[in-house]
């Protein structure tokens, strides 16, 4: 067993303590400035390379010049770049406003297209400098995912004509009953190309090893390749001889001012709403600045009027160019201007390549964008939340009718079903002998009160009784029947147990709290031990109470987020090392929930050296194997040792354990090391709390040193993929404390910490000498 009898033994064992937190805490990434170009270089050319076949098919299916695409994808990334709220949403045209824009072409003509593109860009400034950003995010995500689907459909109706040699409707009824027709009489030369790029576009994403290469890019570059060599006599792009002269000024419309005006409206909601949409979800995907979204609004709109004085499309916020951005490991705008830098190259110095691209390409990468904008998964997601018809409703009408009506129904609907569950509750029993259950569902109003009166009137006098509310809205009439009658079963003999999963209308009425307050004691049951909710209950039968009441109560709550997961597999950010002790409960100390932590527990949260063996002479392995498994398989970028208060193991070793020959002591043996730190280092040693929990905060450290000493941990942390982290949990005082690798110390966690999202904590622009 390893020991340590002096100073210097200790330190052979313990290298210098600040190059180990140099190692264990990287520097934070820097978001912006020169030292970010470095990051934002190669993104912007990742983005730039996305952003090319996109623009010009999104041009094509507009009806509008070819240039147009590409104007539109150098402004969105210069001026929008530059101006908006959101440093990492890249911006260009998009699919979700090709309807739109083709219908205003087919009306209006291109040059006054562009003239309400200048108009919607000024209304977008006005709604941003007016601070009504957040109110755009309120629309019902069914009538937003709707909109798109129903676009989505137009486009590939549309373009898998073109796809095939022929020429599109205007109508998605007229395209749809002539596909077989244009499929008999297909463009051979055109088909081939087209199938290429859909061929390459769903198989592409499969090869893990070449994923980093756009999808899009290589489907156009194969096809254009493929026709050359082939000959196929295709239609292909064509550009105007000097790229540089756009040479169309945006026109006056001629027309009703009313409809030119609803048109320039109609045109910046949209813009703005999926705009808005896509900066709220890039947020999602970076730990960097978070969004401005009025100043986002005010950017987009100085890009929509750049954009149509110059001959281009409108421009929003583009969800792939910005995942990617964020995917390639941009650090700050910097990547998005540049990536419309690029565009404007690419057209000056190699316009011809452009021309080489068969038209039928550039549709069939439409035709897959226009598809997979119908998602499979937010249908099953609007279909649990009950709101399928409003996407149906709205997709229909946006393909039947045109888009500012299919919006208008998809609100109509919403509308009347909001109405519709504010009037109809469900009220259901189910009983077995002499226990009853009674679930209410939707908003419990005095319309519903005759109902739930006649279902608790079959309750029988004196029977025990589970309520669930699982309600939205509760008012005082409805109140008062359901306490009323709860006084009287329980003055007769009764037991009445009332559960509310979601609000706590119910118990803050009985509290007198106001609504919209949570009282004290209406916090959500199951955080509380079995003997605190079920003390009647004998201690054998509390496992299985305990399953009753999660698949009756929570399973209809997780059961999606857990259906996604056993789908998709589980992807962890974080490896959570901590003891075994009961009272620790990590998902609650954490907030976290299924599929975010990957966790090891064991006596003592010990993270055993590799190879170091215990009394039996066996080396352990269950936590060196979590390691591996988490980060050389799972990716994990974070490993985080938590130690309590009052751990029985720590009281253990001071009292020296880990020399008998018994299970229990050939595990504490791996507890020795922060023994005889604890005896050596005196001065590292916290005046806080008893000898046991300073031994424990101080465990926390030593095995974080001991982390390192496993395979790829060490290499991870100096490349900066893999953070550690200590924390330390105060049972009696419930806080959690996070150690400060400047210092050695631990603080409780504070708002600083949150704001900054730990990661001031974890990772030091200089560590103290």
């Amino acid at each position: 067993m390893p020991s340590h009898t002096s100073r210097a033994t200790a330190s052979e064992n313990h290298p210098d303590d600040r190059s180990l937190n140099r190692l264990r805490y990287p520097r934070s990434p820097k978001w912006g400035g020169l030292r970010s170009l470095r990051h934002d270089l190669p993104a912007s050319v990742v983005v730039f390379l996305v952003a090319i076949p996109l623009s010009l098919g999104i041009a094509l299916a507009s009806g509008a010049p070819i240039t147009a695409g590409l104007v539109a994808a150098a402004v969105g990334g210069i001026v929008a770049g530059a101006t908006g709220g959101s440093a990492l949403q890249a911006s260009g045209p998009a699919a979700g406003l090709t309807v739109v824009v083709a219908g205003l072409v087919n009306e209006y003509g291109w040059a006054a297209t562009c003239a309400i593109t200048v108009a919607a860009g000024l209304v977008q400034i006005a709604l941003g400098c007016l601070g009504v950003a957040r109110a755009a995010l309120a629309i019902s995500p069914a009538i937003v995912h709707g909109m798109l689907a129903g676009i989505g459909i137009t486009i590939a109706l549309a373009q898998i004509h073109v796809v095939l040699g022929g020429k599109s409707s205007s109508s998605a009824t007229e395209n749809l009953v002539a596909l077989p027709d244009q499929v008999l009489h297909a463009n051979p030369a055109a088909a081939v190309a087209g199938v290429i790029v859909i061929a390459v576009l769903l198989v592409w994403p499969k090869l893990p090893k070449v994923r980093a290469v756009p999808a899009a890019l290589v489907g156009i570059v194969l096809a254009t390749a493929a026709a050359a060599a082939l000959g196929l006599d295709a239609v292909r792009v064509d550009l105007p001889s000097n790229v540089l002269d756009l040479g169309l000024a945006p026109a006056m419309p001629s027309g009703s001012w009313s409809a030119i005006a609803l048109a320039a409206l109609t045109l910046a909601v949209i813009a703005s709403i999926e705009s808005l949409l896509s900066a709220v979800a890039v947020d999602r995907m970076h730990d960097g600045p978070r969004a401005d979204l009025n100043r986002e609004l005010v950017g987009q709109g100085l890009a929509n009027s750049a954009s149509g004085l110059l001959g281009g499309l409108p421009v929003t916020g583009v969800i792939v160019r910005s995942s990617t951005n964020v995917a390639a490991g941009a650090r700050s705008r910097a990547s998005t201007i540049l990536h419309g830098v690029w565009v404007i190259v690419f057209v000056v110095l190699a316009g011809g390549l452009v021309e080489q691209i068969p038209l039928a390409a550039l549709a069939a990468l439409l035709v897959v964008l226009g598809v997979r904008m119908v998602k499979p998964g937010e249908i099953r997601e609007l279909r649990r939340h009950r709101e399928l018809a409003i996407y149906v409703v709205t997709a229909f009408g946006v393909v039947e009718l045109n888009l500012l009506e299919g919006v208008a129904l998809g609100i109509g609907v919403a509308m009347l079903q909001a109405l519709y569950r504010l009037t109809h509750t469900k009220i259901r029993t189910e009983h077995m002998g002499s226990f009853w259950h009674v679930v209410v569902e939707g908003s419990l109003t005095f319309t519903a009160v005759p109902r739930l009166n006649r279902t608790l009137a079959q309750v029988p006098t004196g029977a025990r009784v589970d309520v669930d509310l699982k309600v939205d809205y509760l008012d005082h009439a409805a109140f008062e029947a359901l306490h009323n009658w709860r006084v009287t079963h329980e003055r007769l003999g009764g037991r009445v147990d009332i559960d509310e999963v979601h609000e706590s209308w119910y118990e803050n009425a009985v509290s007198g709290t106001p609504a919209g307050r949570k009282s004290p004691t209406t916090q959500a049951s199951w955080i509380f031990p079995w003997t605190h909710r079920r003390p009647e209950v004998a201690p054998k039968a509390h496992l299985l109470h305990g399953v009753s009441e999660f698949q009756r109560v929570t399973a209809p709550l997780v059961q999606p987020v857990l259906a996604e997961l056993a789908e998709q597999g589980q992807s962890p950010s974080q490896l959570f090392i901590t003891c075994s002790d009961s009272r620790l409960v990590p998902h609650l100390m954490t907030a976290s929930g299924p599929g975010d932590l990957f966790t090891v527990r064991n006596v003592g949260n010990l993270v055993p050296r590799p190879g170091e063996g215990g009394a039996f002479g066996n080396a352990d392995v269950s936590v060196a194997a979590a390691i591996e498994y988490a980060t050389e398989v799972l990716g994990v970028s974070t490993i985080t040792v938590c130690g309590h208060s009052g751990c029985g193991a720590m009281g253990a070793l001071l009292d020296g354990a880990g020399e008998a020959a018994r299970p229990l002591d050939a595990w504490l043996t791996h507890g020795a090391h922060t023994r005889a730190r604890y005896r050596v280092d005196s001065e590292t040693q916290e005046a806080a709390g008893s000898e046991q929990d300073q031994l424990g905060r101080l465990n926390v450290i030593q095995q974080l040193d001991n982390l390192l000493a496993h395979p790829g941990v060490s290499e991870r942390v100096e490349a900066g993929t893999l953070h550690l982290t200590g924390m330390f949990f105060d049972i009696a005082a419930a806080e959690m404390h996070l150690l400060d690798p400047a210092t050695g110390t631990f603080a409780p966690v504070g708002a600083r910490e949150v704001s900054a999202g730990a990661d001031s904590d974890r990772s030091r622009e200089d560590v103290p000498a």
